[in-house]
């Protein structure tokens, strides 16, 4: 009941992603219809429901563009789990100021990077140049596209992509 649902607008932009539970209680209030069954059907004692995979809302719901919100799982996400210093690749990366905050710097996308905790403590306060070290990969906002805000599920859900790859 708590497999992920891609929510699509009346156009077909995908919108959201909510649990199957949220989404059959969408398609019962008849707020959405079912676009793809691929997950079979849940039973209960007197009816038989298709379980779904993708639903499409009934009216157009007008929402403001979707943006990648600042945290720090989407900044691991954007440098792809990989320290920018040296090359580690792990999950006990901890996030690091390109410029640090006492010198001015911004707690912005274009300043965060991911690095491991030995870079990190490595480069302490100072800038990466005076630490001398450089980054693999200039720090840039990801895109607030669809197949990167949805992404992340597509490795389970491998239907959803010709709705996201579009948008």
């Amino acid at each position: 009941m708590y497999n992920p649902v891609l929510v699509l607008n009346a156009n077909f932009e995908p919108i959201n992603v909510c649990n199957t539970r949220r989404a059959i209680g969408l398609i019962l209030g008849g707020k959405a219809d079912l676009v793809l069954n691929g997950r079979g059907e849940i039973h209960t004692i007197s009816h038989s429901y298709p379980r779904p995979s993708i639903i499409r809302l009934e009216k157009m719901v007008r929402r403001p563009r979707l943006a990648v919100r600042l945290t720090k799982r989407e900044v691991l996400r954007r440098d792809d789990y990989t320290c920018q210093y040296c090359g580690h690749r792990g999950t006990n990366l901890t996030i690091d100021h390109v410029v640090p905050r006492h010198l001015g710097g911004l707690h912005v996308w274009e300043n965060l990077v991911a690095a491991c905790p030995n870079c990190n403590h490595r480069k302490g306060g100072r800038t990466a140049d005076q630490a001398q070290m450089h980054l693999f990969h200039v720090p840039v906002a990801p895109p607030a596209s669809a197949f990167y805000l949805f992404g992340r599920h597509l490795h389970e859900n491998q239907d959803w992509l010709p709705f996201i790859q579009g948008w």
